[in-house]
């Protein structure tokens, strides 16, 4: 009988494939490694300070509804009429009240996202309110047109580390209407979470009703819902119409909101990093106190978006050191000081262009805010200090996206994660490569598709085909396989067709008597 020879180890058995966690799937390990800005008495002053304001200053609120709810749930006229205090009593009501969890739902099986994630990592959203447009054919600049939507929702829709999509500001209708415009187009080109981003305070209503109409009635929305709202803070320390009216809606149809604070350093807030946090908290605490008395039971997620004004040109940066050590200070306040889920951009550039600068300042900011424990990275794809939108840089960021999450999986440390064992009696000479560890963990690693690894002999071969030329090929087939008549029934984009005419029709009657439309 012939002698039968030992299986190596590890041959025949089976394996599970690898458990690669994206924006809609869980990776085995738990948390998320962690560096943090603030000590816990650092976190205890901006709490103090930010209440402190709000309750001796407070905030000025324009929409007269809220400004009557708020005064009977407690807060008094501050310094001017329009100016409220807030009682600390009732910041820390709204506090403990305002749900501290989410659900983001797509449209189709298995797009569903909660938050917290119960793994400790983060979601990725594209950019929203880009003006300009990068083609993906020739990396020629135009306009956003409707073209360029739909190319968009092709783009997000298959970025897996993506979980939701936010609509551009579209050239090409009535300015005033862009928002209706836009999020029509953008909530049939996905099946992923949609992010509404109003422009007016009359066309807040038509685009809740658009979300409930893509959810398949308001009774569903509120059940799934398909949508969440912004809500931004007019910085420094006031709310507009506009944005009040955008929590009474997001109540009305039991949708979830970002509440956005968009300071300035140096321009509407102060200069200083501290200075800046302190803004951006007292004004998210502030909307969660509105959402409080005005939406309760709707979940709000704080969204700090930090910019520093250069002094030296006067625009607005977002990816300059001070911004994202900002970003990171505020992201870790909210999630520590106040128990919030946290929102702000882990993605985007202050140059024009999907350039060396570009990849640098996104990996740095994306990076830095997830380590501050962000639960959402936005900014997907934008340039420009959000300002343009890049197919191409897109899929690049979805790659930034995955190697982030990977970097930050806390490693085990044990013995049997060192291999003790066999690292005690590695022969000289050994290796590795056959060790049951190895083979048990080798289909773990980080995988790219965009990024390269080769060697210069087949990189030469290639033409010196670069990382921007996948992304390029692989954005350009999405927009390619991308259904022409989108995810929705027929029947539900004309009934979004004709509200966003119905919009239209409000919108520009009420901007022929006033431009006000904020």
């Amino acid at each position: 009988m012939e002698e039968q020879k030992p299986k190596r180890r590890g041959r025949g058995v089976k394996r599970e494939g690898p458990v690669v966690a994206d924006a809609f799937n869980l990776g085995r390990a738990t948390g998320r490694v962690r560096a943090h800005q603030l000590n816990d008495g650092q976190i205890a002053e901006f709490r103090a300070r930010a209440l402190e304001l709000l309750e001796d200053y407070g905030v000025v609120v324009i929409h007269p509804k809220a400004h009557a709810a708020l005064i009977k749930a407690g807060a008094t006229v501050g310094s001017a009429a329009d100016r409220l205090k807030l009682p600390r009593g009732l910041v820390e009501e709204a506090l403990r009240e305002t749900p501290k969890e989410a659900r983001l739902c797509g449209k189709a099986a298995g797009r569903e996202i909660a938050l917290p994630r119960s793994d400790g990592q983060f979601i990725m959203r594209t950019g929203t309110g880009a003006h300009g447009y990068v083609d993906p054919r020739d990396t020629k600049y135009r306009n956003t047109d409707m073209k360029a939507v739909r190319e968009m929702g092709a783009v997000a829709e298959g970025l897996n580390q993506v979980g939701f999509v936010a609509h551009p500001f579209v050239h090409g209708v009535p300015e005033v209407c862009a928002d209706l415009h836009a999020f029509g187009e953008m909530v049939n080109r996905t099946t992923k979470h949609n992010w509404i981003q109003p422009y007016g305070k009359e066309a807040v209503e038509y685009l809740m009703r658009m979300a409930a109409v893509a959810a398949g009635g308001e009774a569903e929305l509120k059940a799934n819902p398909v949508a969440s709202c912004i809500t931004c803070s007019f910085t420094p320390l006031e709310f507009k119409y506009m944005d009040t009216e955008c929590i009474i809606q997001a109540g009305k149809f039991g949708i979830p909101l970002h509440a956005c604070s968009l300071p300035s350093a140096g321009g509407s807030a102060p200069l200083t990093a501290s200075g800046m946090v302190l803004m951006a908290a007292a004004e998210i605490v502030a909307m969660v106190v509105l959402a409080h008395v005005l939406a309760p039971g709707v979940p709000v997620i704080a969204t700090p978006l930090m910019f520093t004004l250069d002094m030296a040109t006067g625009s607005a940066m977002q990816s300059c050191p001070e911004s994202i050590q900002m970003a990171a200070m505020a992201i870790q306040l909210m999630k520590e000081g106040f128990g919030l889920l946290a929102h702000t951009y882990g993605s985007g550039s202050d140059t024009p262009d999907g350039d060396r600068q570009s990849m640098a300042e996104r990996a740095m900011l994306g990076q830095q805010v997830a380590l501050a424990g962000a639960d959402i990275l936005g900014g997907v794809g934008q340039l420009e200090t959000a300002t343009v939108f890049s197919p191409v840089q897109a899929v690049l960021d979805d790659e930034i996206g995955s190697v982030i999450r990977k970097a930050l999986t806390p490693p085990e440390v044990s013995a049997d994660a060192m291999n003790f064992d066999e690292v005690m009696g590695v022969r000289v000479g050994g290796h590795f490569l056959e060790s049951a560890q190895t083979l048990d963990l080798c289909r773990e690693q980080h995988v790219p598709t965009v990024f390269l690894r080769q060697g210069r002999d087949d990189y030469e071969k290639s033409d010196r085909r670069t990382a921007f030329d996948v992304a390029r090929e692989r954005a350009l087939a999405l927009i390619d396989a991308a259904p022409e008549e989108g995810y929705l029934s027929e029947d539900q984009n004309r009934e979004i067709a004709d509200l966003v005419q119905a919009g239209e029709k409000v919108v520009l009657e009420a901007a022929s008597g006033s431009m006000d439309v904020i």
